[in-house]
């Protein structure tokens, strides 16, 4: 007869493990990987946020590029970007707000933020009826010096009928009148400097398609409501005395704090600041109530209501 083969007391031991014990097992190893991760993630944050702290400007350059990609992977697959409003129930949003398609009109573009306000007015005064979250916005900080430096411009613009293109490559655009008187003065160069659709920019604000046709609606409500053309206040972020403080290094120090003067009237009353061009310098007067922001920046100097950066 054949003798019974000896099983292995180790192999046995494990065959006869409870199921219990094995999953216990494996659930331990998946929260020690957890706890990896959730250390790994908190390392991240506080170098992110020393980082930050030390090298302010850098971080900055890296958290717009980061944003670029993230908002052009999301127009790649068709997606609307975070923060977009019901574009579907526009009548509905204006109803909400007071507001009518024809009331006069007025923009205002931050870059940091990649954000797009647009006021209309009611009562005298313009009210934040939305605001579009920018795809894409081409160069750094600062205003456009020169063609082809693929910069997006920064200053205070005007917007007519004759700058509309409802056949533009990039679906519906505006020309922002780059460049100005200031930046004439300045000895500034390029063209066709707009805001558009799609999510692809030199030079411009790109809006997305669904976005640019809400905006375009308005747009060419309020111009044919009768305002002659409408003000864009262009800034490199929001003009906060801590943003400021941030690049108080920067050679764009001066040119900055100069706008900021022409949004810190703004933001006093909610009416648009006269604008012109003092010795190479926007000058600005406060808009009384009704004014629309439709005079054209001009060169001259206004009178003791000035507003100047302090030098």
């Amino acid at each position: 007869m054949g003798e019974t083969p000896k099983s292995d007391p180790a192999t046995s031991a494990d065959a006869a493990s409870p199921p219990k014990r094995r999953t216990s097992r494996v659930l331990r190893g998946f929260y020690a990987l957890f706890r990896l991760g959730v250390l790994a993630l908190v390392a991240v944050v506080i170098s992110g946020a020393v980082f930050a702290l030390v090298r302010p400007v850098e971080a900055e350059r890296l958290w717009i590029a980061f944003q670029r990609h993230v908002r052009m992977e999301f127009a790649a697959f068709g997606m609307a970007l975070p923060g977009t409003p019901d574009l579907a129930d526009l009548h509905g949003r204006l109803a909400a707000h007071g507001l009518a398609l024809g009331n006069p009109i007025f923009m205002r573009i931050f870059k940091r933020e990649f954000e797009l306000e647009l006021w209309m007015m009611r009562d005298g005064r313009f009210h934040r009826f939305a605001t579009y979250p920018i795809c894409k916005w081409s160069g750094e900080l600062g205003p456009k010096l020169r063609e082809g430096d693929r910069q997006a411009p920064e200053g205070f613009y005007t917007v007519d009928q004759t700058a509309l293109n409802p056949n533009s490559a990039w679906h519906r655009s505006f020309n922002l009148g780059y460049p100005n008187t200031f930046d004439q003065s300045h000895g500034r160069t390029g063209s066709f400097l707009m805001v558009h659709g799609g999510c692809g920019s030199i030079g411009c604000y790109a809006m997305t398609d669904p976005v640019i046709d809400e905006i375009w609606r308005i747009v060419t409500a309020a111009l044919r409501g009768g305002q002659p053309r409408f003000q864009v206040q262009v800034f490199p972020f929001r003009m906060t005395e801590r943003n400021l403080a941030r690049h108080e290094a920067s050679p764009l120090a001066p040119f900055w704090a100069n706008l900021k003067a022409g949004s810190d009237l703004f933001e006093a009353g909610h009416i648009p600041p006269r604008v012109s061009v003092c010795d190479r310098k926007y000058a600005f007067e406060a808009g009384q109530e009704g004014y629309d922001g439709s005079g054209l920046v001009s060169a001259g100097c206004p009178g003791a209501r000035s507003v100047f950066p302090s030098p």
